[in-house]
Protein backbone atom coordinates (compact mmCIF):
# COMPACT_ATOMS: atom_id res chain seq x y z
CA UNK A 1 0.00 0.00 0.00
CA UNK A 2 1.33 3.31 -0.68
CA UNK A 3 1.49 6.36 1.04
CA UNK A 4 0.84 9.94 -0.58
CA UNK A 5 -0.08 12.92 1.34
CA UNK A 6 0.17 16.62 0.34
CA UNK A 7 1.75 19.66 2.11
CA UNK A 8 -1.29 22.24 3.14
CA UNK A 9 0.40 25.18 3.28
CA UNK A 10 -2.02 28.93 3.92
CA UNK A 11 0.34 31.42 2.65
CA UNK A 12 -2.34 32.64 0.64
CA UNK A 13 -4.96 35.12 -0.23
CA UNK A 14 -8.74 33.96 -0.95
CA UNK A 15 -7.94 29.90 0.58
CA UNK A 16 -11.00 27.66 1.07
CA UNK A 17 -11.79 26.87 5.05
CA UNK A 18 -9.95 24.55 6.98
CA UNK A 19 -13.29 22.05 6.62
CA UNK A 20 -13.68 22.23 3.18
CA UNK A 21 -9.75 21.57 2.59
CA UNK A 22 -10.61 18.47 4.46
CA UNK A 23 -13.11 17.55 1.92
CA UNK A 24 -10.30 18.47 -0.83
CA UNK A 25 -8.66 15.71 0.58
CA UNK A 26 -10.77 13.15 1.30
CA UNK A 27 -12.77 13.51 -2.41
CA UNK A 28 -9.39 13.09 -4.33
CA UNK A 29 -8.37 10.42 -1.67
CA UNK A 30 -5.81 12.00 -0.76
CA UNK A 31 -4.79 10.27 2.76
CA UNK A 32 -1.91 12.23 4.18
CA UNK A 33 -1.58 15.64 5.15
CA UNK A 34 1.51 18.14 6.34
CA UNK A 35 0.71 21.63 7.90
CA UNK A 36 3.56 23.43 8.97
CA UNK A 37 2.25 25.04 12.27
CA UNK A 38 -0.44 23.87 15.10
CA UNK A 39 -3.20 25.66 13.33
CA UNK A 40 -6.16 25.21 15.77
CA UNK A 41 -8.73 25.66 13.05
CA UNK A 42 -7.20 22.66 10.61
CA UNK A 43 -6.40 20.12 13.86
CA UNK A 44 -10.46 21.12 14.48
CA UNK A 45 -11.00 20.45 10.85
CA UNK A 46 -9.30 16.90 10.80
CA UNK A 47 -11.15 15.23 13.86
CA UNK A 48 -12.58 12.19 12.64
CA UNK A 49 -11.15 12.53 9.12
CA UNK A 50 -9.11 9.40 8.90
CA UNK A 51 -6.18 11.53 7.27
CA UNK A 52 -3.16 10.76 8.45
CA UNK A 53 -0.66 14.31 9.51
CA UNK A 54 2.34 15.32 9.65
CA UNK A 55 2.40 18.03 12.30
CA UNK A 56 5.19 20.88 11.95
CA UNK A 57 6.04 22.83 15.09
CA UNK A 58 6.00 26.07 13.75
CA UNK A 59 9.30 28.71 12.73
CA UNK A 60 12.86 28.54 14.60
CA UNK A 61 11.64 30.97 17.75
CA UNK A 62 8.77 27.62 18.26
CA UNK A 63 12.24 25.32 17.92
CA UNK A 64 13.92 26.77 20.60
CA UNK A 65 10.92 27.51 22.97
CA UNK A 66 10.68 23.74 22.69
CA UNK A 67 14.28 23.36 23.65
CA UNK A 68 13.56 24.58 27.09
CA UNK A 69 10.20 22.91 27.50
CA UNK A 70 7.86 20.96 25.34
CA UNK A 71 5.00 20.23 28.19
CA UNK A 72 2.78 22.29 27.69
CA UNK A 73 2.93 22.38 23.46
CA UNK A 74 2.32 18.81 23.74
CA UNK A 75 -0.89 18.87 26.00
CA UNK A 76 -2.55 21.93 23.74
CA UNK A 77 -1.69 20.76 20.15
CA UNK A 78 -0.83 16.99 20.78
CA UNK A 79 -2.68 14.81 23.52
CA UNK A 80 -6.07 17.25 23.18
CA UNK A 81 -6.66 16.13 19.72
CA UNK A 82 -4.96 12.46 19.35
CA UNK A 83 -6.40 10.23 18.34
CA UNK A 84 -9.14 12.08 17.03
CA UNK A 85 -6.88 13.67 14.77
CA UNK A 86 -4.47 10.76 13.36
CA UNK A 87 -1.02 12.75 14.49
CA UNK A 88 1.36 10.21 12.85
CA UNK A 89 4.75 12.45 13.24
CA UNK A 90 5.50 16.07 14.73
CA UNK A 91 8.50 17.71 12.81
CA UNK A 92 10.62 19.77 15.00
CA UNK A 93 11.76 22.15 12.14
CA UNK A 94 11.59 22.46 8.85
CA UNK A 95 15.47 22.89 7.01
CA UNK A 96 16.69 24.95 10.19
CA UNK A 97 20.43 25.00 8.90
CA UNK A 98 21.98 27.59 10.98
CA UNK A 99 24.06 26.97 13.42
CA UNK A 100 22.37 28.31 16.49
CA UNK A 101 18.87 26.69 14.76
CA UNK A 102 20.85 22.95 14.49
CA UNK A 103 21.68 23.33 17.93
CA UNK A 104 17.78 23.69 19.75
CA UNK A 105 16.91 20.59 16.86
CA UNK A 106 17.88 17.66 18.98
CA UNK A 107 17.30 19.22 22.42
CA UNK A 108 13.94 20.04 21.12
CA UNK A 109 13.06 16.79 19.95
CA UNK A 110 14.29 15.36 23.13
CA UNK A 111 12.08 17.27 25.02
CA UNK A 112 9.01 16.68 22.57
CA UNK A 113 9.58 12.95 22.90
CA UNK A 114 9.55 12.69 26.72
CA UNK A 115 6.46 15.13 26.74
CA UNK A 116 4.63 12.59 25.02
CA UNK A 117 6.20 9.90 26.49
CA UNK A 118 4.68 11.83 29.76
CA UNK A 119 1.17 11.64 27.81
CA UNK A 120 1.47 8.30 27.13
CA UNK A 121 1.79 8.96 23.20
CA UNK A 122 5.53 7.88 22.46
CA UNK A 123 4.55 5.19 20.92
CA UNK A 124 2.03 6.17 19.06
CA UNK A 125 3.57 9.36 17.37
CA UNK A 126 6.77 10.09 16.13
CA UNK A 127 9.39 13.27 16.46
CA UNK A 128 11.24 13.53 13.81
CA UNK A 129 12.62 16.95 11.78
CA UNK A 130 12.74 17.85 8.06
CA UNK A 131 16.26 18.61 6.19
CA UNK A 132 16.67 20.20 2.80
CA UNK A 133 19.01 18.57 0.24
CA UNK A 134 21.92 21.08 0.74
CA UNK A 135 22.58 19.09 4.18
CA UNK A 136 24.23 16.57 2.29
CA UNK A 137 27.45 17.12 1.09
CA UNK A 138 27.02 14.60 -1.54
CA UNK A 139 23.62 12.99 -2.74
CA UNK A 140 24.90 11.37 -6.11
CA UNK A 141 24.27 8.43 -6.75
CA UNK A 142 21.40 8.82 -3.64
CA UNK A 143 22.76 5.63 -1.31
CA UNK A 144 26.26 7.06 -1.37
CA UNK A 145 24.89 10.18 0.33
CA UNK A 146 26.92 12.33 3.45
CA UNK A 147 26.09 14.82 6.02
CA UNK A 148 27.74 18.35 5.25
CA UNK A 149 27.24 18.54 9.49
CA UNK A 150 27.92 15.42 10.17
CA UNK A 151 28.20 16.52 13.99
CA UNK A 152 24.95 17.92 14.00
CA UNK A 153 23.33 15.15 11.91
CA UNK A 154 24.52 12.34 13.45
CA UNK A 155 22.81 12.97 16.87
CA UNK A 156 19.62 13.62 15.51
CA UNK A 157 20.36 10.70 12.98
CA UNK A 158 20.82 8.35 16.40
CA UNK A 159 17.81 9.71 18.23
CA UNK A 160 15.92 8.82 15.81
CA UNK A 161 16.64 5.33 15.33
CA UNK A 162 16.87 5.41 18.87
CA UNK A 163 12.77 5.98 18.63
CA UNK A 164 11.95 4.20 15.54
CA UNK A 165 11.00 7.29 13.73
CA UNK A 166 12.14 8.12 10.00
CA UNK A 167 14.25 11.21 8.42
CA UNK A 168 11.87 13.62 6.75
CA UNK A 169 14.09 15.08 3.51
CA UNK A 170 12.24 18.15 0.94
CA UNK A 171 13.13 16.46 -1.84
CA UNK A 172 13.63 18.96 -4.85
CA UNK A 173 14.94 17.52 -8.61
CA UNK A 174 13.52 20.81 -9.94
CA UNK A 175 15.53 23.70 -8.54
CA UNK A 176 18.70 20.69 -8.94
CA UNK A 177 17.65 21.32 -12.63
CA UNK A 178 16.90 25.11 -12.57
CA UNK A 179 20.81 25.69 -11.83
CA UNK A 180 22.77 23.30 -13.62
CA UNK A 181 23.44 22.96 -17.19
CA UNK A 182 24.30 18.70 -16.77
CA UNK A 183 20.72 17.58 -16.09
CA UNK A 184 18.70 16.39 -18.70
CA UNK A 185 14.97 17.58 -17.77
CA UNK A 186 13.37 14.15 -18.85
CA UNK A 187 15.73 13.01 -16.24
CA UNK A 188 14.65 15.60 -13.36
CA UNK A 189 10.91 14.98 -14.39
CA UNK A 190 11.05 11.12 -12.90
CA UNK A 191 14.35 11.71 -10.64
CA UNK A 192 13.43 8.88 -8.18
CA UNK A 193 14.50 10.15 -4.27
CA UNK A 194 16.79 7.97 -1.64
CA UNK A 195 14.85 5.88 0.96
CA UNK A 196 18.17 5.46 3.06
CA UNK A 197 20.94 7.50 4.01
CA UNK A 198 24.12 7.00 5.91
CA UNK A 199 25.28 9.46 8.02
CA UNK A 200 29.61 8.55 8.47
CA UNK A 201 28.90 6.02 11.28
CA UNK A 202 24.69 6.21 12.34
CA UNK A 203 22.77 3.91 11.45
CA UNK A 204 20.57 3.83 8.60
CA UNK A 205 17.49 5.66 8.83
CA UNK A 206 14.05 5.39 6.95
CA UNK A 207 13.58 8.52 4.68
CA UNK A 208 10.21 10.26 4.33
CA UNK A 209 10.11 12.25 1.23
CA UNK A 210 8.21 15.37 3.20
CA UNK A 211 8.27 17.93 0.15
CA UNK A 212 8.31 17.49 -3.39
CA UNK A 213 7.12 19.32 -6.54
CA UNK A 214 7.41 21.10 -9.42
CA UNK A 215 6.17 24.34 -10.17
CA UNK A 216 3.82 25.46 -12.85
CA UNK A 217 5.03 28.55 -13.82
CA UNK A 218 7.70 31.18 -13.09
CA UNK A 219 11.46 30.05 -14.09
CA UNK A 220 13.22 27.47 -16.49
CA UNK A 221 11.15 24.22 -17.20
CA UNK A 222 8.06 25.47 -14.97
CA UNK A 223 4.82 24.34 -16.61
CA UNK A 224 1.63 23.11 -16.39
CA UNK A 225 2.54 20.27 -18.21
CA UNK A 226 5.95 19.56 -16.31
CA UNK A 227 4.75 20.02 -12.77
CA UNK A 228 1.73 17.39 -14.24
CA UNK A 229 4.73 14.81 -15.76
CA UNK A 230 6.59 15.45 -12.33
CA UNK A 231 4.33 15.00 -10.13
CA UNK A 232 1.87 12.06 -11.45
CA UNK A 233 4.92 10.12 -11.93
CA UNK A 234 6.23 10.62 -8.70
CA UNK A 235 2.72 9.66 -7.31
CA UNK A 236 2.92 6.49 -9.55
CA UNK A 237 6.12 5.13 -7.98
CA UNK A 238 5.15 5.18 -4.85
CA UNK A 239 4.49 1.84 -4.56
CA UNK A 240 7.69 0.69 -6.32
CA UNK A 241 10.02 2.00 -3.09
CA UNK A 242 13.83 2.79 -5.13
CA UNK A 243 16.77 0.45 -5.80
CA UNK A 244 18.09 0.03 -2.55
CA UNK A 245 15.03 -0.21 -0.87
CA UNK A 246 12.18 -1.64 -2.97
CA UNK A 247 8.68 -1.40 -1.52
CA UNK A 248 6.56 1.78 -0.76
CA UNK A 249 7.62 5.13 0.03
CA UNK A 250 5.94 7.76 2.12
CA UNK A 251 5.84 11.01 -0.19
CA UNK A 252 4.35 14.16 0.86
CA UNK A 253 3.62 16.57 -1.99
CA UNK A 254 4.53 20.24 -1.97
CA UNK A 255 2.03 21.69 -2.66
CA UNK A 256 -2.20 21.68 -2.18
CA UNK A 257 -2.49 25.44 -3.32
CA UNK A 258 -0.94 28.07 -5.51
CA UNK A 259 0.34 30.57 -2.52
CA UNK A 260 0.37 33.86 -3.31
CA UNK A 261 1.69 35.64 -0.54
CA UNK A 262 5.02 33.17 -0.64
CA UNK A 263 8.29 35.24 -0.69
CA UNK A 264 11.41 34.71 -3.24
CA UNK A 265 11.35 33.18 -6.27
CA UNK A 266 8.52 33.90 -8.85
CA UNK A 267 8.39 29.65 -8.62
CA UNK A 268 7.51 29.55 -5.32
CA UNK A 269 4.17 30.98 -5.55
CA UNK A 270 3.54 28.30 -8.35
CA UNK A 271 3.83 24.41 -6.77
CA UNK A 272 0.21 24.41 -6.14
CA UNK A 273 -1.62 21.23 -7.32
CA UNK A 274 -5.20 23.49 -6.95
CA UNK A 275 -5.83 27.01 -6.99
CA UNK A 276 -7.60 28.67 -4.01
CA UNK A 277 -11.25 28.32 -5.76
CA UNK A 278 -10.07 24.23 -5.46
CA UNK A 279 -9.95 23.87 -9.57
CA UNK A 280 -7.26 21.77 -10.31
CA UNK A 281 -4.03 23.31 -11.68
CA UNK A 282 -3.74 20.11 -14.03
CA UNK A 283 -5.23 16.48 -14.12
CA UNK A 284 -3.64 14.27 -11.43
CA UNK A 285 -4.66 10.88 -9.64
CA UNK A 286 -3.97 9.97 -6.59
Amino acid sequence: MRSIGVCYGMNGDGLPSRSNVVQLYKSNGIGAMRIYSADREALDALRGSGIDLALDVGERNDVGQLAANADSWVQDNVKAYYPDVKIKYIVVGNELTGTGDAASILPAMQNVQAALASAGLADSIKVTTAIKMDTLAASSPPSAGVFTNPSVMEPIVRFLTGNGAPLLANVYPYFAYRDSQDIDLSYALFQPSSTTVSGGGSSVVDVVVSESGWPSDGGKGATVENARAYNQNLIDHVAQGTPKKPGQMEVYVFALFNENRKEGDATEKKFGLFNPDKTPVYPITF
